[in-house]
């Protein structure tokens, strides 16, 4: 019986996390890729001698050719540069544009039949070089973003209340940036609405804050950006894949429709299953929602036209 194959695309920070991460999780065999000769290796025997300790029995290997990588079953793209003190995701945009297309070419050809996580910034532009470069159906292309939004919104949330975050059902549409749209009116505490347990001023607060919650820490690091999150929300995405547990997520899914808009990657409530995104979980927005997430599709598309890809 063939087991799980998992290729991760970068082996810096956030790429070397997922793999620890989907090691520990036992989700199946890793390829840790990168073009720096002796970091995947490095982190990959690193990472193997750790599962004696863990226990888990799958393999790793790092490497720098992409044929280690073929008929992977999830490949999950962190290669690109990272963001910096006072740099938008935006700025990263040309730098990642050139990284991201190798990558999904290399990726295609290789496991044509993968499903593909995209965690490059900024995502909703790279997630669309994924998907013109990788000639994949929609439903296997799939940018991270909502889950690590959400969980920090989760996060800031269960703090404010007091209670353990697992209980906090939260969730962020939109763009992976600072005009996501962290849905209060949906949040809530084990079914008690967070309305009825946090006042106005400090849910617009925590809405905020989750909103830059990347710069946030970005300013502590000064030298790089959030891995540890990052790496667990794509493996978050890639065991549901793998798992076929048909989880109900937030990704970056390409939109035909739904929601009014058409042609565009936005973060949404997805079904992940084998096949990739096998739905997208469509509800009534209000007024100020829909044009929030108007909002976000007009600056992904300008993220788009960016890129220069069609």
């Amino acid at each position: 019986m063939k087991r799980p194959k998992i290729t991760i695309i970068g082996a810096g920070n956030v790429g070397a996390t997922a793999a620890h991460w989907a090691l520990s999780r036992n989700l199946g065999d890793v390829v840790l890729l990168d073009v720096m000769e002796g970091v995947p290796q490095g982190k990959a025997l690193d990472l193997l001698q750790a599962g004696p300790v863990d226990g888990f029995s799958r393999r790793v290997i790092g490497s720098n050719d992409y044929r280690d990588s073929v008929d992977s079953d999830v490949v999950i793209i962190t290669a690109g540069l990272a963001r910096k003190p006072g740099m938008s995701r935006d700025d990263l945009l040309a730098k990642n544009v050139e990284i991201v297309q190798s990558c999904a070419d290399q990726a295609a050809r290789f496991s044509p039949n993968a499903v593909l996580i995209v965690v490059t910034n900024p995502i909703d532009a790279m997630v669309y070089t994924a998907y013109k470069v990788s000639g994949f159906p929609r439903q296997r292309v799939i940018g991270m973003a909502g889950v690590l939004d959400s969980a920090r919104y989760r996060t800031f949330l269960a703090d404010a209340v007091g209670v353990a975050p697992r209980d906090v059902n939260a969730m962020v549409m939109g763009i992976h940036g600072d005009n996501m749209l962290p849905l209060v009116r949906l949040a809530n505490v084990a079914g008690v609405p967070i309305s009825d347990l946090l006042d106005e001023e400090t849910i617009a607060a925590i809405v905020k804050r989750t909103q830059h919650g990347g710069a946030e820490i970005v300013n502590h690091l000064k030298t790089g950006s959030a891995f540890y999150t990052p790496g667990l929300a794509a493996v978050e995405m890639a065991e549901a894949i793998l798992t076929d547990s048909k989880r109900v997520l937030p990704c970056a899914a390409w939109l035909e429709g739904e929601f009014g808009i058409f042609g565009c990657f936005l973060g949404v409530p997805v079904v992940l299953g084998s096949a990739g995104v096998e739905r997208i979980i469509e509800f009534p927005l209000t007024a100020e929602e829909q044009a929030s997430l108007a909002e976000s599709e007009k600056m992904v598309r300008g993220q788009m036209a960016a890129t220069g890809i069609q």
